[in-house]
């Protein structure tokens, strides 16, 4: 299990997900059904996100499958923000659709 705070167009959310990083495949695709086809991605270490988040972790975190899946931890972006600081998040990792892709999803 990963968390992540992406920062997209619309700003922060927090997913939290069976997959192992960010840029998997699959997981891109899922995000891209979503409308999220850009962002900046900072892993949350698990504990830190179940310290923040309390009962709100477990109740998603109960929800979320072994294999393949994806929740949204948190769709409040300012409230996102504001939990953690960036010494706490590992590296981001960036993420875009390529143009040639884009135009062969269009």
């Amino acid at each position: 299990m990963k968390c992540f705070m992406l920062f997209t167009g619309s700003g922060p959310l927090v997913i939290l997900t069976s997959y192992g990083s960010a840029t998997d495949d699959e997981l891109l695709e899922k995000l891209r059904t979503k409308g999220i086809d850009k962002f900046l991605a900072y892993e949350i270490p698990i504990p830190l996100a179940q310290e923040r988040y309390g009962a709100h972790f477990v109740s998603v975190e109960r929800d979320l499958r072994q294999e393949d899946d994806l929740r949204i931890l948190d769709y409040n972006g300012e409230r996102a923000f504001r939990l953690f600081h960036f010494r706490e998040l590992a590296s981001p990792v960036t993420y875009e659709v390529q143009p040639q892709e884009a135009a062969q999803r269009a």
